[in-house]
């Protein structure tokens, strides 16, 4: 297993690559089957010592329907925003607000603001240094605590289940 480990370092990273690279081509040739595969196979090779205690990831069923639920969501944002442009100005009520972040690990914590930044209308504006609060910028934002409470439901509290090692601070 160990020299399975030195020659595919992150296998499921090597496989999601692989499948986006085939999503982004749109082609089943063998030219880009082996394109595919070589990046796949060496953006982990070469990143691996960036990563000296990679995530562990659990209960993969909730990661799939984390993942069904951040794309719908961008497409259901993407509707929204384009309704907000479109509409008149008057309408628009942006807003920074303060995240206040439960969990520990950093690559779930990344993993937040990443999903947070992708949802059109929202981006991540910044971490504390103590990774403990996000600042969101956000396009629309009615109540803030609405918007926190959407988040904590819906993305974090599946990353805490995906990513154990990331217990609550509280």
């Amino acid at each position: 297993m160990k020299t399975l480990r030195r020659f595919f370092p992150h296998p499921g990273l090597t496989l999601f690559l692989f499948s986006v690279w085939q999503l982004l081509m749109n082609d089943l040739s063998v030219a880009t089957m082996i394109g595919g595969g070589i990046c796949a196979w060496g953006i982990p090779l070469l990143t691996r010592r960036f990563w000296p205690d990679p995530p562990r990831m659990q209960k993969p069923l909730v990661a799939l329907r984390l993942t069904l639920c951040v794309l719908g969501d961008i497409v259901a944002a993407n509707l929204h925003v384009a309704r907000l442009i479109l509409g008149p100005a008057r309408k628009l009520r942006p807003a920074f607000v303060e995240y206040p972040v439960a969990l520990s690990d950093p690559f779930a914590v990344g993993a937040l603001a990443s999903i947070i930044s992708l949802t059109p209308g929202t981006v991540t504006a910044d971490v504390s240094p103590d990774r403990k609060t996000l600042l969101i910028h956000a396009l629309d934002v009615a109540d803030e605590q609405e918007l926190i409470d959407t988040i904590k439901t819906r993305y974090e509290k599946p990353l805490q289940e995906v990513f154990p090692c990331s217990q609550t601070l509280f």
